[in-house]
């Protein structure tokens, strides 16, 4: 066709072979720049798909305390999977994998692989060394996603406020919920919650603080042979919760332990009779209504009866006493008197106002409802008044005392970085000035006195109140199934932090002389914590004080000769 009939036969061989090699190479020139692009385009989807996995399954910010150390982070860790419609043969691929990982199950691990699906998980969060072996094998349909692992590298010092997350990275309890709750879960969802995106979340948690109340409350719930143990500190200036710890706690690393249900968080999420702790609250109502004083006097000489019920005091005295008698003698009557003096209604209103009768919101999800008497009446008044037929999160209970020493301020506690002109915004005031000044007279007094002598360290001016409450067991109170807990003041006359110590029935043990009581257990529990803290939370020891009645009277006095 090109050189026409007279052109020689091995010319024209010679023409239509490079022809048919210009064909053939420009054919195959396609097909591999096909491939290229293919290839390309493949990867490109593939890292998309791969970061959009990594995005929405993983990526979390580093939690912080307020001093920038790490409480959880984030590492790389392999997951390996598989794509079953590659996978040549089976059961090869079940033998080789299970003599890899022999805690994989067989028979699952073959019905993942004889799926028809186009992705499977088989492990997730595998180690380096199991990664290299796995690709060893050269398995086709058998792969590796780079996921993000969630790592607490103080495991259970700080298990309880930061909770934990769920194999997927999704917070299922604690500030990890939290986190999700502030919009992190939707940027998982819209693949946008990259590690770039992250800013570390600063809590008000200090680990050192935490650190040393998490060691002696370990070490109280074993000398005194409780069923658990439980404690917080709160800046009483600012509702920031410096340290809190519940015991039994978990590992967070190893989320199976979360799932005892005695590993709860007993500040948050229980709800529990306080016992005279709460006649820091009835005595601060008395004082801030105006028809008493501390010089104001009641009847104790005989148990105060109900119907066939009777209140008794732990220590009777047999005779009138005057308001700070019945806070240092702790005594049932003379508190429930003040509450009967003053009626149920103003009473039931006063707590409410002191935030005891309401469900209390922090960053944290777990909280539990109080439990409030259905009907309320004189009775009701008379136990709740010494801390018994009330049930409160002990966490509750402490904001609402801080709120009777801090000027009167009821500041709901957070776990977040917050200053004083923050708190000021969110703040109530619920009490006058004046009474909070009394109420730090009357804990100091019974920390030099009362029933706190035993919480009462040199050089930090501690005032303190201790509460033994009676178990309910199967609708009685049991005698020797005792809540014991000491809420803490310090200083005294400047308030700063407060200090709450629980135990769940704590046994007499060698020193309590068969006594079982907050006085012998939780009291000096307080005060080792307050010997560790203190320095810590930078509260400089001073000595040689006046006591309660020449610093801290004084200016009572002050307050109310004042225009």
């Amino acid at each position: 066709m090109l050189y026409g009939r007279d052109v020689d036969r091995n010319v024209k061989a010679k023409a239509r072979l490079i022809l048919a090699i210009v064909v053939f190479a420009g054919i195959y020139t396609v097909i591999g720049l096909r491939l290229v692009m293919f290839a390309i385009a493949s990867n490109a989807h593939g890292t998309h798909h791969t970061f959009a996995q990594d995005a929405v399954a993983t990526a979390r910010p580093d939690i912080l305390d307020r001093n920038g150390q790490i409480l959880a982070t984030d590492v790389k860790s392999p997951s390996l999977y598989a794509e079953p419609r590659k996978i040549i043969d089976v059961e090869e691929a079940v033998e080789l994998l299970t003599a890899t990982l022999p805690d994989l199950d067989a028979k699952e691990l073959r019905e993942r692989l004889s799926s028809k699906r186009g992705f499977v998980w088989l492990r997730r969060e595998i180690t380096p060394v199991q990664q290299r072996e796995i690709y060893r094998l050269g398995l086709p349909g058998i792969g590796f996603l780079t996921e993000n692992k969630r790592v607490y590298p103080n495991g259970t010092t700080v298990s309880q406020p930061i909770g934990l997350v769920n194999i997927d990275n999704q917070g299922i309890a604690g500030i990890e919920k939290w986190l999700d709750g502030q919009g992190l879960a939707a940027l998982h969802m819209a693949g946008l919650a990259t590690d770039r995106l992250q800013r570390p979340v600063r809590l008000s948690l200090d680990l050192r603080v935490q650190w040393a109340l998490h060691d002696e409350l370990a070490k109280a719930k074993e000398h005194f042979k409780a069923k658990a143990a439980a404690g917080v500190v709160l800046n009483v200036n600012t509702g920031e919760v410096v340290a809190l710890v519940s015991e039994p706690d978990y590992n967070p690393n190893n989320p199976r332990e979360a799932n005892d249900p005695t590993r709860i968080n007993r500040m948050t999420t229980g709800v529990y009779e306080m016992g005279s702790t709460f006649k820091v609250l009835t005595v601060a109502m008395g004082l801030d209504s105006g028809k008493m004083t501390l010089g104001s006097t009641f009847d104790a000489r005989q148990p105060l009866h109900f119907g066939r019920f009777a209140i008794h005091d732990y220590e009777p005295q047999h005779r009138f006493l005057s308001i700070p008698e019945i806070f240092t003698y702790s005594s049932n009557i003379g508190a429930a008197r003040m509450a009967l003096s003053l009626g149920v209604p103003y009473h039931q209103a006063f707590l409410k106002k002191m935030g005891q009768l309401d469900r209390m919101r922090t960053e944290l999800p777990e909280s539990a409802e109080p439990l409030v008497p259905k009907r309320w009446a004189d009775i009701n008044t008379a136990t709740i008044a010494f801390g018994h037929g009330l049930s409160v999160a002990p966490l509750q209970a402490a904001m609402g005392v801080a709120a009777c020493l801090n000027g009167g301020l009821l500041i709901t506690p957070t776990f977040l970085k917050r200053d004083r002109a923050e708190a000021l915004q969110v703040a109530k005031h619920v009490l006058n000035p004046s009474t909070s000044v009394k109420m730090r007279y009357l804990m100091r007094l019974n920390a030099e006195k009362g029933t706190g002598t035993f919480a009462n360290v040199p050089g930090y001016y501690v005032g303190g109140k201790t509460g033994t409450a009676e178990k309910v067991i199967n609708g009685r109170y049991a005698k020797h199934r005792l809540m014991t807990d000491f809420m803490a003041i310090l200083p005294a006359d400047q308030p700063r932090y407060l200090l709450l110590i629980m135990l769940d029935e704590p046994q007499a043990v060698e020193g309590t002389h068969g006594f079982a009581t907050a006085g012998w257990n939780a009291g000096p529990t307080a005060g080792k914590v307050i010997k560790r803290i203190a320095p810590l939370l930078d509260i400089e020891p001073r000595f040689n004080l006046p006591d309660a009645d020449h610093l801290i009277l004084a200016k009572t006095v002050s307050s109310n000769t004042s225009p």
